[in-house]
């Protein structure tokens, strides 16, 4: 008869040894779809999300080669719509961002250009209108937006710091604005004109914010080091800008989450480092907010969202772990997520694709001050010099036109071009390039009551020099 403890002590051993093929690969979140079509060109890189104005969602994927485009607009059917090919050579990071109806992708590793796509023809078909270079920029390594402004990030232009491009009057055509070069910027965020520059190898681990307001003369204003262990891949800043979420993506072990309260630029403070639970041998990535939620490319973990409603105390509230093969201290698995303002997510892995998933629970609170129906408010201080604020409301997600113009009609500047959540929001725009005179803003919000409808207004403006 074999002894109890033998066979006590085997299961136990057993338990141990296969715990890790039995690990939970999912929890509050369930997957739609995996889109795996061009792996044989290499490893996948960023993703990002584009609503059209009609309402149907499309991913984004940087692969290898070029940028798939995918459909997701119906859960039961979701495929790929197209695919616009770069150059012939695998690209190690392929970004984008959107601004109306065009993706701006850069590459890194090849000398790629800013690719212009226009996206107004899908679902059937995405169009190059234009690739873009200018003086020694060929590459870039990421790609931030504020507005109708594009932030090149770590590219080959100078010594790779960020620079500005202008789409306002020609989206097609940019025209190159301000620069910023005083240390490589692997990454940054842009809130209301203000730049936080992740700078992750020089100075080590630094943190630059940078005033562009004057999108022709970037300053810096402060800084902080990432400590302890700094190596700031990405940031994201809270809707009240009162915290930020740094990655450090290289440094020491465990790779942290680092949130930092920078109400005071001239004192910013440490309040929380996070890493998923029982996990420290992961690697955080990119970070996007949503509400209250973060969510946090963690690559072998997956993506993990994170409750920071209580900054000080985040935590994880749902996961999907693309990577389940191990939660090792490597650069696969998945490499970012976006948020669409139906709660679809999308996430990039960089073996297997783009995942579209839902989470078990709402990601969006009911707010008593929610917007009770759409109105445009009158620009703040009018007259103004340089600087005044336009405040809207929205009552549902809408798409939304921002666009100024001057007396004779002609379109000077275009403020807003995309989608934007249900709320009162507001705006600063900065007439520092443009002549004293009377200006109109034009406000337009289309949006779905069961059927598409549109709201549409305008107002009167005067800048005096």
């Amino acid at each position: 008869m074999i002894n109890r403890f033998v066979i006590f002590t085997f299961l136990l051993l057993f338990l141990i040894i296969a715990c890790p093929l039995f690990a939970q690969q999912s929890s509050n979140m369930r997957m739609l779809a995996n889109i795996n079509n061009h792996r044989t060109d290499g490893e996948y890189s960023a993703c990002w999300g584009y609503t059209a104005p009609d309402g149907k969602e499309y991913g984004i994927l940087g692969c290898a080669k070029g940028t798939a485009f995918i459909n997701i607009t119906d859960t039961n059917n979701i495929y790929e719509a197209d695919y616009l090919p770069g150059l012939n050579l695998p690209s190690c990071c392929r970004e984008m961002k959107v601004f109306s109806h065009y993706a701006y992708v850069v590459a890194d590793g090849i000398p790629s250009g800013l690719q212009i796509i226009d996206l107004q023809y899908l679902p059937d078909s995405v169009h190059l209108v234009n690739t873009f270079y200018y003086g020694d920029f060929t590459m870039g390594h990421t790609i931030s937006i504020e507005g109708p402004y594009l932030y090149i990030n770590a590219g080959d232009y100078n010594i790779g710091g960020v620079f500005v491009l202008d789409l306002s009057n020609d989206p097609v055509h940019p025209v190159k604005r301000g620069e910023w070069e005083d240390y490589v910027v692997h990454d940054s965020r842009i809130v209301n004109d203000t730049i936080f520059a992740c700078n992750i190898y020089n100075p080590p681990g630094r943190i630059s914010v940078i005033d562009a307001r004057d999108k022709d003369n970037l300053t810096t204003i402060a800084y902080w080091e990432n400590i302890p262990n700094p190596g700031p891949h990405n940031i994201a800043i809270s809707e009240n800008r009162r915290f930020a979420f740094v990655t450090d993506e290289i440094g020491g072990n465990p790779r942290l989450l680092k949130i930092w309260d920078i109400s005071n630029l001239n004192n910013v403070v440490k309040v929380a480092e996070w890493h998923p639970p029982g996990i420290t041998t992961s690697i955080i990535h990119n970070v996007e907010l949503f509400g209250r939620y973060l969510f946090a490319a963690h690559y072998t973990a997956g993506l993990r969202v994170v409750d920071v409603s209580n900054p000080l105390d985040p935590k994880e509230a749902a996961f999907y772990d693309t990577f389940p093969d191990n939660n090792g201290f490597t650069f696969e698995g998945c490499w970012g997520p976006y948020i669409f303002n139906s709660e679809k997510i999308i996430a990039s892995d960089r073996s297997t694709g783009l995942y579209v998933f839902r989470t078990d629970f709402p990601l969006k609170l009911k707010n008593p001050a929610i917007a009770d129906n759409f109105s445009l408010g009158q620009n703040f201080p009018n007259p103004f010099n340089p600087l005044t604020t336009i405040k809207y409301s929205l009552k549902f997600d809408s798409y939304v036109t921002l666009k100024i113009y001057d007396a004779s009609g002609k379109l000077v500047k275009t403020l807003i071009d995309g989608n934007s959540q249900a709320g009162n929001r507001q705006i600063t725009f900065n007439g520092n390039d443009l002549a004293s005179g009377v200006y109109f803003y034009n406000f337009i919000a289309v949006y779905r009551d069961g059927v598409t409808k549109k709201f549409n207004e305008s107002a009167k403006m005067v800048l005096i020099k």
